[in-house]
């Protein structure tokens, strides 16, 4: 590592093993540390979900066996937004703050492992990503996430504490493109190579108003590069998708759950309560209209991407808000916050699209690029391409 861990201000552990999990002497992944986010379940370490309540243990985590096998080092686990639901990094033990600026949220779910990383604790750090929770932080951290293709089975979910089985996804942070590359190598055998964009259809999701001006130019700069690199760039329309997201994964958050839920009083923060409970009372046809609407949405992407090659996006609305800041003022006026970000990230964690979020050029402020399903080798090697010469 780096840096040591220290005494951590910014509250980005939940658990420093007293000896690491030593991987593999001999894998191609020797060298590296990583941190875990406390969803994974380790042999001996305990699991807590960022929360007070109690919560279902899972298995032992097939990725993180994995990982130590190919030969990199576990340090410890990193705390998360609350059981993984939000997007700020708030939970029952404080909360995690920024790792440059003090008094601003990192983003979360995947709060501590994006901080781990920005902080050069760690070499990487495994998140999880159900409606932005990888993109979101890395991009107001300044690092890089990966969320691959739903279901992709080298980056198992199992042995990973669900918050929405139908859009959970396991995934890296890292400092840049060339770390996660070597970890999607040592996990699928396949080889990487830059990959060049002259000639490549890029279609540009940058709907009227979602952000504000900061991160609106970043995006726009973000094309004008893919466009001096050869690609094609075109505005495209995609809808927001919270009218299906919404009900599925409050539903199956619920669902997993639902023994916490029959306390009266179980340990959640009130907002994680309140969401559960009003979940749990959905009704099966709620719920079914919004799987039906998903596949509608897929339906769209799908035919967005017999088009074009990519779509870019932003991958937050706004710069690193303040901690506790409940709305952000963007080009449509004053928006809550978790619909404002959750827009822009969810159509890609709900509908399984492999999604590279990469900094800018204006500090903390993040874009999506997401290819078709199964691309992600490609994705990455394009990235890899704009990394190399920046």
């Amino acid at each position: 590592m780096n840096n040591p861990i220290g005494n951590d201000p910014q509250r980005a552990w939940a658990f420093v093993a007293p000896e690491p999990l030593r991987g593999s002497a001999n894998g191609p992944l020797a060298g590296l540390s990583f941190s875990i986010k406390d969803l994974y379940g380790v042999p001996g370490w305990p699991l807590s979900a960022s929360t007070r309540a109690p919560v279902p243990g899972p298995s032992d985590s097939v990725l993180v066996r994995r990982l130590l096998e190919l030969g990199a080092t576990a340090t410890g686990k990193t705390h998360l937004h609350e059981i993984a639901m939000g997007i700020t990094g708030m939970n029952g033990y404080g909360g995690t703050t920024h790792p440059a600026l003090p008094d601003h949220v990192p983003g979360g779910s995947s709060s501590g492992a994006a901080v781990s990383v920005a902080l050069g604790q760690v070499d990487f750090a495994l998140g999880t990503d159900t409606g932005g929770s990888i993109r979101v932080p890395a991009a107001w951290c300044g690092v890089v996430g990966f969320k691959p293709t739903k279901g992709d089975p080298d980056w198992s979910t199992e042995g990973v504490l669900p918050l929405s089985p139908t859009c959970d996804h396991t995934g890296p942070l890292a400092p840049d493109i060339k770390t996660i590359i070597r970890l999607q190598e040592a996990l699928t055998g396949r080889s990487i190579k830059p990959q060049l964009w002259d000639g490549l259809r890029v279609g540009l999701w940058l709907p009227d108003g979602w952000t504000d001006d900061t991160v609106r130019q970043a995006t726009l700069d973000f094309a004008a590069d893919l466009k001096q690199r050869g690609a094609a760039v075109e505005r495209v329309p995609f809808p927001e998708v919270m009218d299906a997201y919404s009900p599925i994964v409050m539903s199956e958050a619920a669902q997993i759950h639902r023994e916490a839920l029959k306390l009266d009083n179980p340990g959640f923060m009130p907002f994680t309560l309140a969401s559960l409970r009003n979940a749990a009372n959905l009704s099966g046809a709620e719920i079914g209209t919004a799987f039906r609407r998903r596949e509608d949405y897929r339906a769209l992407l799908d035919g967005l991407f017999m088009a074009y090659d990519l779509i870019l996006a932003p991958a937050v609305p706004t710069p690193p808000p303040l901690l506790g800041q409940d709305e952000v003022k963007i080009g449509e006026g004053d928006v809550l916050l978790r619909r404002a970000v959750l827009r822009i990230t969810a159509p890609f964690s709900l509908l399984g699209a492999p999604t590279v979020a990469c900094p800018t050029s204006t500090p903390y402020v993040g874009v999506q690029l997401v290819a078709p399903h199964g691309a992600d080798d490609r994705l990455l090697g394009l990235v890899l391409s704009l990394e190399q010469e920046s």
